[in-house]
């Protein structure tokens, strides 16, 4: 659930107190996530009113602190030095944990001491914030059972089957529950820092932010941006003949009798084993199959839209463009608009038919 009111941490605060705000640090993690936000923050208030030439009114106040206040390294061969350990922290508003890594349960458990810490900040009023795969973390700490959360998409499942508690939204790039905020990939931490900001200091601030900062204002979905079919290996082999069928005929009608028929399967039987080694109904696999292929084909190529829906096998172009915005979160034409200039450079072509 995302709200746009300017409202301020839960309690007293004299008129122009800076919000005190501590970034994580975390090993193997992506420094963007940590520097982000920190030059998102600074800038509120400062650098807007410096390139006008109006007096600066800064509205946070940032520190970086780490487990135990030694430097950490991160992605890149980079490292870098926090202000103090996470137990020296004696006031704060906001609490932002950076990336940490894919391997998400070695994290944690190299990480244990930062768990009883968020959920301590957390009861004291504070607003605890996770990019990325640091979301895990919050997860963990139980901060999110009952809770809307994010993150990135090709962790999605992962933590999903590890925190069934959670009310996971991972089409969405921010997500706000009761003073805990998610966003979904590595630079959604700009996104996060951003609506931060519009929320504790009103939307003009943020757009003085965005504008001399030269980023957009907050994304809200990150669906367009995944692949639909990031589905869980399996040993399946019988269910892998049928993903190998619909990957090479995703244009064609496959009825469940056809397919369940293909691998001598009744159709409830086969049903029950498609769900239980992709984690998706036959039905649904194969929509996502063709909206895949449609998003290849509006990436790389000059088809029309109606060509596009004809080639990924639908016959009305109505339903087509609201299947596809209802998988991606835009129309076929925003998504081109948005994506085909990426790979124009590339002068690559391909057949439009997903990759197995």
């Amino acid at each position: 659930m995302l709200e746009t009111e300017s409202v301020l941490a839960d309690r007293p605060r004299s008129e122009g107190a800076l919000i005190d705000v501590t970034v994580v640090l975390l090993d193997e993690g992506h420094a963007s996530t940590a520097i982000a936000p920190i030059e998102v923050f600074h800038a509120a208030g400062r650098l807007w009113e410096w390139l006008h030439g109006e007096s600066e009114g800064p509205r946070f106040r940032v520190r970086s602190a780490s487990i135990d206040g030694g430097s950490v390294s991160v992605f890149g061969s980079l490292r870098m030095t926090p202000e103090l350990a996470i137990e020296d922290v004696e006031h704060t508003d906001i609490i932002l944990v950076s990336t940490s890594g894919w391997d998400l349960q070695e994290r944690i458990s190299k990480n244990t001491p930062l768990l009883p810490w968020l959920r301590k900040w957390h009861e004291r009023g504070a607003y605890i914030c996770a990019t990325c795969t640091a979301v895990a973390f919050l997860a963990e700490s139980g901060l999110l059972d009952g809770r809307q959360a994010t993150t990135h998409w090709g962790v999605a499942e992962q933590l999903r089957e590890r925190y069934p508690n959670v009310d996971w939204r991972p089409e969405q790039f921010v997500t706000e529950d009761s003073r805990v905020f998610c966003s979904g990939g590595v630079y959604a931490s700009i996104d996060l820092s951003l609506y931060l900001v519009e929320k504790f200091c009103g939307h003009e601030i943020a757009l003085q932010c965005a504008k001399s900062l030269l980023i957009s204002m907050p994304r809200a979905r990150q669906s367009g941006y995944s692949s639909l079919l990031f589905s869980r290996p399996h040993a399946d082999e019988k269910i892998r003949q049928v993903q190998d069928f619909l990957h090479q005929n995703f244009e064609r009608d496959a009825p469940i009798d056809a397919l369940a028929g293909r691998i001598g399967m009744g159709p409830r039987n086969f049903i029950r084993r498609f769900k239980a080694a992709t984690g998706y109904l036959p039905g649904a696999y194969h929509q996502m199959l063709r909206i895949e292929a449609a998003k290849q084909m509006l990436e790389y190529g000059a088809l029309s839209i109606q060509e596009v829906c004809t080639k990924t096998g639908y016959d009305d172009l109505a339903f087509f463009r609201g299947l596809f915005k209802r998988y991606t979160g835009m129309t076929p034409v925003e998504y081109r608009t948005r994506f085909a200039e990426m790979n124009f450079a590339r002068g690559e072509l391909v057949s439009g038919r997903p990759a197995a």
